[in-house]
């Protein structure tokens, strides 16, 4: 069993950064995944969709803005990736990671930049971490409503930056990250 895992939202300014490991089951129809970002959100949102209706194994995993302050968004990332790993219900043989680096896990893994785009099993953890991340983001919108973050995420759009200087820094601003 191979397990992959990915991270979504290392570049935001505001929210948690959220990682999946997923492991896809035989007959998963491996032709709806790509790359999240190469996505259209109702996109990710069909193939996410598809992956719960057949009970594909995955586990997320966050880290908030006060560790992603405290400690560094590399640090952060791989926080959550372990915290996914550990969501998981079943163990896989292998692992493989999204980008330069693994976090510390129980089995072996392997780091491999663009995997994203080349491992399905990857695929599928960027699109769930992609999807369950601006989720909470939508949802965490409904209390802070004049952030805007059901429509930029967080992320440092000019929009994003200009409220954030007129009202200030929201409950959830990464403090360690620049708004200007």
């Amino acid at each position: 069993m191979i397990c992959g895992i990915d991270e979504a939202g290392r570049g935001p300014i505001a929210g948690p950064v959220s990682a999946a490991a997923v492991i896809l089951p035989h007959g998963f129809p491996r032709e709806i995944l790509k790359d999240s970002k190469r996505m259209s959100p109702s996109a990710r949102e069909a193939a996410f969709a598809r992956m719960l209706a057949m009970d594909v194994p995955f586990g997320i995993g966050w880290s908030w803005p006060e560790e992603i302050d405290r400690e560094n968004i590399h640090k952060a990332s791989l926080l959550a990736m372990s915290r996914a790993f550990d969501a998981l219900r079943y163990k896989p043989d292998e692992v493989i990671v999204d980008g330069l680096h693994i976090p510390r896990l129980p089995v072996p893994a392997r780091a491999l930049v663009k995997a994203d785009t080349k491992i399905p099993e990857v695929m599928a953890a960027s699109i769930a971490a992609k999807v369950v991340r601006d989720r909470w983001m939508i949802r965490y919108s409904w209390f802070e409503p004049k952030y805007g973050y059901e429509k930029h995420k967080g992320y440092p759009t000019q929009a994003h930056r200009e409220v954030c200087l007129r009202l200030g820094p929201s409950p959830i601003q990464r403090l360690s990250f620049r708004v200007r």
